[in-house]
Parts: C-alpha cells; structure tokens; sequence
C-alpha cells in the first residue's frame, strides 16, 4: 500500500499537524506515502524536515505522482477537489470542518470520508453522503508532560471574546502549553477541536465553547468545562477552576486519561489503516 496525499493548507494548524502524524505512523506500519503541499507551506518545510516524500501541490505534479500509488487521501477541501482530477485511483477525504456540505457533485465521488468526529458525520449524512461512506476517525495527538503552569491561556479560532477579556493568547500551543493552568478554547464552530485536544494531554484543565464536536471530548464538569460564548460564562468558568486548584487538578487528571483512552496519534492511524483497507477491499 502507498498512499499520496493531498494539503492545500497555507498556515500549519491542527489538520496539517495531523496529516504529518499520520505519514510518520504509517510509515512505522511500514506504509509509504508521497505528500503534495503547497511549496510556500510550513506543512512543505516540515516534512522535508523530518525526511518524507513531498512534493509541490499541483495538477501536473499529482498527475506524474500517481504511478505507485494505491489510494488518494485528500485532507481538506481545496485538495478534495483536485482529487477529483485524478484517474483511476480510490479517493478518501478528510472531513475536519463542521460546515454545511456544498456542492453535491462534489460530494459524490469518493469512496470514503473519514469525519473527525459524530458531528461532522452527521453534518454529511445531511448533506446527503451515505453513512456507509463514512468513518469517523478522531484526531490523534501526542501525550505532553503534565504541565505545572500558573497562566490562563486562550486560543479563539473565529471570535474576538478572549482578546477583550485581556487573556494572554497562544501561538505556539505545544510549547507555551508548559506555563498553563487553564485553556479557555473559543469558537464559533468546530469539528472536534484538536488544540483542546493536545491540552488535555498535559493534564490541563480546558474551558471550550460548547459547539459542534467538542461535546464529543468534553464531557462538562468531569474533564473540562463547556460554555457559551459570551464573556460572564467564560469568566464564571475560570473563577471555579481558579478558586478550587484540587477540583481543577481532578479535571486535569480526568483530560489526560480521556486522550491515552480515546485520541492518541496510535489511534488515529489504526483506525485511518482500517478505513484505507475497507476502501481497497470493495475497489
């Protein structure tokens, strides 16, 4: 099996981070794969850096890639449609957004979609791709030192609500998750929410908008907090975690062992393998 895949992402986010666990775990199950990404990407840097096959994103590179290759996996929209060009090959697609489904051409062709969670599923099956085209496979992130940290951080994805609440903002998630007590998560819309994700590994304690396939994760007062979008909640939020460090630390423990249960990288690519195998079975 060899697998080409397709990101057309411009900046380095949870997708991109995924589809790079991804070729480094199926390389260990001893699955090649070529990457095409744009050439000007940080996902393109990236994975020169780390040794892998990549190419530049384009309708002639793919074409001239094809040959070896078993199965396209397109890992989000822009890709997904190109993939559509492409010949005589089995086509799966990433589906990380939780936006309505367009274009029902669009939608028709590949063989499987992999949601990254029951609630972008849900959002295809009303968009009208078969269940049985469907596999929900949940973002796989790495397991962090448990974090010690004293700070409130926030990450807001499509709100401004933090940035006038005068929380100090993340950048760099992995690395600033060291100095945090607490991550508040806003955002107006979400497939499964992979920067919660990778807080909860480090036994930090999340506060994140109760939308789309957080709920999934989060399971409100017993490894995190769920909230509405609006600051008196996401300040209501923080007094309870700030002012009881023990139950804080409870919710942190309840995170970390909800990621070593549910959402490791191992995960992820055992169950993207199953999806792949299913796909060339019934090809």
């Amino acid at each position: 099996m060899r697998i080409l895949h397709l990101d057309a992402g411009k900046e380095m986010r949870g997708g991109q981070w995924q589809v790079l666990r991804l070729i480094e775990g199926l390389a260990a199950a001893g699955v090649e794969s070529t990457l095409l990404a744009r050439r000007d990407a940080p996902l393109y840097t990236a994975a020169r850096i780390q040794g892998w096959r990549v190419e530049p994103l384009g309708i002639t590179g793919a074409l001239a890639c094809l040959r070896g290759h078993t199965l396209i996996h397109a890992h989000d929209a822009r890709s997904h449609s190109l993939g559509l060009l492409l010949p005589a090959r089995p086509l799966v697609v990433s589906r990380r957004v939780a936006f309505p489904v367009g274009s029902g051409w669009k939608y028709a062709r590949p063989r499987r979609y992999l949601a990254v969670s029951r609630f972008v599923k849900q959002v295809l099956m009303e968009g009208g791709v078969p269940e049985e085209k469907i596999a929900v496979v949940h973002d796989g992130v790495p397991v962090l030192e448990i974090s010690h940290g004293k700070q409130v951080l926030g990450l807001e994805k499509d709100s401004a609500l933090l940035a006038r609440m005068g929380l100090r903002m993340v950048t760099r998630l992995e690395e600033e998750l060291r100095d945090a007590a607490i991550l508040v998560y806003i955002t107006h819309s979400e497939g499964l929410g992979s920067g919660a994700l990778l807080a909860m590994s480090a036994a930090v304690p999340v506060i994140a908008s109760h939308v789309g396939g957080l709920g999934e994760v989060i399971r409100h007062g017993e490894n995190g907090l769920l909230v509405e979008n609006r600051e008196d909640a996401i300040a209501g939020a923080i007094r309870q975690l700030l002012d009881d460090p023990e139950r804080a630390r409870q919710i942190g423990a309840a995170a970390r062992r909800t990621i070593l249960e549910r959402f490791t990288v191992d995960r992820m690519v055992a169950g993207t393998l199953e999806a792949y195998r299913g796909v060339l079975a019934s090809y």
